[in-house]
């Protein structure tokens, strides 16, 4: 306002061509004076749908003023409103006026897109929650009826028919890991990720998580060594997001070392978080892949990778929960040497 001279103004952003435009931000106006768009029969509301600055001489009723569009490769995206109690504005003030809305286009510009994006991430968190509650109680009964066959409970099945069972139910498995990540991320950019914060102890939150997946290290002949102090203070935390993070982490430890090969899990305080490390002898990753690791959907580029089935989610959920949680995450590998992985957790005061 200072370049025209200006008591008050506002400026305001049409989201897309058929919507009006909507005021963004105003200054100069009194505690209970609220901005709006100039009435029909103001001068001032010409600039709305043309392409030219609007001028209103000043009255005893109305102050001067200047509105000026703020064009767009021939499309109003907005408009740039100020006001003074006297005198008019000046042909000098106009021309400022006018630069400052062409400088005024790309911003207001930006400001459209932003809008749509946020708009279509709206949609799109709200898409995969209604597909996501909807998916769950099909294949939940798919999974049901799978395993009532495979235990014979309606009938004998031989060899081959338990195979294809197993299948079936092995995949039902991967689709409930599949809607149950893309949830927890809807959740999350949208605020609505439930967290029950508690004071959690870290040992034996570890060593449940080990107990529930000593199966899969099992069939994998898998050692699990752990070094977990008896005196770690407990963590302020969620618990069930705590086992689902740890979870998450051995289980692409498991999943990514051979057969026969080692885990090690430790954990230590660090000044006020506790910090866990899962730390696995296999594959390992390249400085690329370890750059790109916690981004939505991706999976590098090795047979050995590629060859496990996974959607890509797992981590980039993981690190966005140890970030709701307050923690922070990382990793660390060399091809062919293995990774390791910690993240933290805040200690529980008092």
């Amino acid at each position: 306002m200072q370049i025209t001279h200006a008591a008050r103004g506002w400026v305001a952003i049409r989201p897309d061509e058929e919507s009006d435009p909507q005021i963004v931000a105003a200054s100069g106006f009194a505690e209970k004076e609220t901005p709006a768009l100039p009435p029909a029969g103001d001068p001032l509301e010409a600039a709305v749908a043309g392409s030219a600055v609007a001028a209103r001489t000043g009255n005893p009723n109305l102050p001067a003023g200047m509105l000026a569009p703020v064009m767009r490769e021939g499309t109003t995206v907005g408009l740039v409103l100020v006001e003074r109690p006297a005198p008019d504005f000046s042909g000098a003030e106009r021309e400022a006026l006018e630069r400052l809305a062409d400088h005024a286009a790309a911003a207001a510009e930006n400001t459209r897109l932003f809008q749509r994006l946020r708009r279509a991430n709206d949609a799109k968190s709200q898409f995969v929650s209604i597909v996501s509650h909807e998916l769950k109680i099909p294949m939940t009964s798919i999974r049901g009826y799978a395993d009532l066959l495979r235990q014979g409970l309606i009938g004998p099945v031989n060899e081959k028919q338990l195979e294809f069972l197993r299948t079936i139910m092995s995949n039902v498995d991967r689709m409930v890991a599949l809607v149950s990540d893309l949830s927890d991320i809807s959740r999350i950019e949208t605020g609505r990720l439930r967290i029950e914060p508690a004071a959690v102890p870290a040992g034996a939150t570890i060593r449940d998580v080990l107990a529930q997946m000593k199966p899969q290290f099992d069939s994998r002949q898998q050692v699990v060594e752990t070094d977990i102090p008896e005196d770690l203070p407990k963590l302020h935390t969620d618990p069930q997001r705590l086992m689902q993070i740890l979870t998450n982490l051995l289980s692409n430890a498991s999943k990514y070392s051979p057969e026969g090969g080692r885990i090690e899990i430790l954990a230590a305080r660090e000044g006020s978080t506790v910090r866990i490390t899962v730390q696995d002898h296999g594959i390992g990753m390249t400085e690329v892949e370890q750059s790109r690791l916690f981004t939505q959907f991706y999976r590098g580029e090795s047979a050995a990778v590629r060859d496990q089935p996974g959607w890509g989610l797992g981590l980039h959920v993981t690190k966005r929960m140890v970030e709701v949680l307050g923690g922070g995450i990382g990793v660390a590998s060399k091809p062919g040497e293995g990774s390791v992985f910690w993240f933290t957790q805040p200690v529980e005061s008092g």
